[in-house]
């Protein structure tokens, strides 16, 4: 049986960006997310811990995320109109990979164990007048071991 979570995060959708180098007081180099990238993800987490299950889940996720960007005020009318009505996507950047690598660092650890238990991604990219991103995940529990046994034998 399969275990269903959905819910929104209200808000321009941060794109993750290119990590950053530093160096420590020791002159070590280190990689780190930048400000943006880092305070979107802390604010997945807030709106996922909301939602999450009892522990994380263990099975095979399929993740399905809608991203709804804001319409530009500087487009014109008419493709405003045609945007609303959904017959007009963005097709500019940032890259959808990009929007949904955040989403899934987010909630990593709050409704699963951990982003490579992602099996089936599917992403859209829309206008609306309320940015934000539709998430619904469906964790495929994975069978008992006793089962899997006498399923192979």
């Amino acid at each position: 049986m399969a275990n269903v979570i959905e819910f929104t995060i209200d808000g321009e959708v941060q794109a993750q960006g290119r990590p950053r180098a530093g160096k420590t007081k020791y002159g070590k180099t280190i990689m780190y997310d930048p400000p943006t990238s880092r305070n979107y993800k802390q604010y997945v987490k807030l709106v996922a811990s909301q939602y999450k299950p009892e522990t994380p889940y263990e099975g095979e996720i399929e993740l399905f995320v809608t991203v709804y960007r804001q319409i530009p005020k500087s487009m014109p009318k008419w493709r405003q109109e045609l945007a609303r009505a959904g017959k007009l996507r963005p097709v500019t950047k940032p890259d959808l990979d990009n929007y949904v690598k955040g989403i899934k660092d987010g909630m990593t650890g709050i409704i699963w164990r951990d982003d490579n238990q992602v099996t089936r991604l599917v992403i859209e990219k829309k206008y609306s007048d309320s940015p934000r991103a539709e998430i619904k995940v469906i964790e495929r529990p994975l069978p008992e071991r006793k089962k899997e046994i006498e399923g192979i034998t």
